[in-house]
């Protein structure tokens, strides 16, 4: 059994925290795709959507990890 999905920001704190980048895909007034990239920032992983609302506070402005 499987528990509630895990929150977006939470998703993103713990891929960066991992060693992990990511790079904002696209972004809307309401909604951003994020790509979750390997260590390296090669590979993409995954990719994370979400709502603005959810997100912007985490972004803050940066369009990539690197920032």
């Amino acid at each position: 059994m499987t528990g509630a999905p895990e929150a977006p920001v939470e998703v993103l704190r713990r891929w960066e925290a991992s060693g992990g980048h990511w790079r904002v895909l696209a972004r809307s007034e309401r909604s951003v795709v994020v790509g979750l990239f390997s260590c390296d920032g090669g590979e993409q992983m995954h990719r994370l959507a979400a709502t603005s609302s959810e997100l912007d506070p985490l972004l803050a402005g940066r369009t990539r990890s690197d920032d």
